[in-house]
């Protein structure tokens, strides 16, 4: 009970803050997830045993030039690290699938950080930002969409779930509780179109299963990374909730894949 009520007061938190930064300024937003990145960072630099202190640099001059300096209309450079952001973390998929243990070299831990939390920090942070308006409700219904899934995942797993997921990596996690979540998160965002209409309802929809599915595996990846540390959780940041990583490692793995979706969707429709 006592457990429960820490994880509830925690929660209600995080939910305030992260909302009041959104509702006060795009400012206080960009401000909030510069934070919430280098609090990841540190986590990440822990759990993979990397030295220095040159990734807080390397990601804070990297988040200043893509929020502040470079401008939504220039396509270039957004794509380039989009595409570097996708393909580490289509690296730490290979990573999450293979049977062996390897060692990385300090280079190969100093990238995937980068990129793998700064550059998902990044896309998060710009994803508001479409037409030269702070889209407030579309972060919000992209957060929502991923407490929804993570919220009826559990309730669905506890309930009806028997068949593993992922035993090897996350043990308590089912396929039950997996498509169940989904299937929530589906139809909440159908409903969302009727308060963010920059996306219609369709594309909520397919929106919701981008980020449902690789939130999933993002999820899973830091499970992977928690398991090869040893440990239960990535800090001890939130009482009852671990780390800044485990509140938002699926959020940072989904957030690219949602920027190209969403780009995909302006460029079509």
């Amino acid at each position: 009970m006592k457990e429960i009520l820490r994880r509830s007061i925690t929660g209600v938190i995080y939910i305030v803050l992260l909302l009041s930064a959104v509702f006060l300024s795009s400012d206080a937003f960009d401000f909030l997830f510069m934070i919430f990145g280098l609090a990841c960072i540190y986590e990440y630099k822990r759990l993979v045993g990397l030295k220095g202190y040159f990734i807080f640099l390397a990601y804070l001059v990297l988040w200043w030039i893509f929020i502040y300096i470079i401008k939504e209309n220039n396509k270039l450079p957004i794509n380039i690290l989009m595409s570097l952001t996708i393909i580490v973390n289509i690296g730490m998929l290979f990573y999450l699938y293979s049977k062996k243990e390897r060692q990385f070299s300090k280079a190969e831990k100093f990238i995937a950080g980068l990129f793998y939390i700064g550059g998902g920090c990044i896309f998060l942070t710009m994803i508001p930002y479409k037409n030269e308006e702070f889209a407030k409700f579309l972060i919000i219904g992209i957060f929502i969409l991923i407490w929804v899934n993570d919220s009826f995942a559990y309730i669905v797993g506890r309930t009806l779930g028997r068949t593993k997921l992922f035993p090897r990596v996350s043990p308590k996690k089912t396929w039950e509780g997996t498509i169940g979540g989904m299937v929530f998160a589906l139809g909440t965002a159908y409903f969302m179109a009727n308060y963010e209409p920059i996306v219609n309802p369709l594309q909520w929809v397919a929106l919701a299963a981008v980020i449902v599915i690789t939130g999933s595996l993002g999820d899973l990846v830091e499970s992977k990374l928690k398991r090869s540390a040893g440990v239960k959780d990535s800090g001890a940041i939130m009482p009852g909730h671990g780390g800044m990583l485990d509140r938002l490692d699926s959020l940072i793995f989904a957030a690219p894949f949602a920027y190209l979706t969403l780009n995909v969707f302006a460029n079509v429709s």
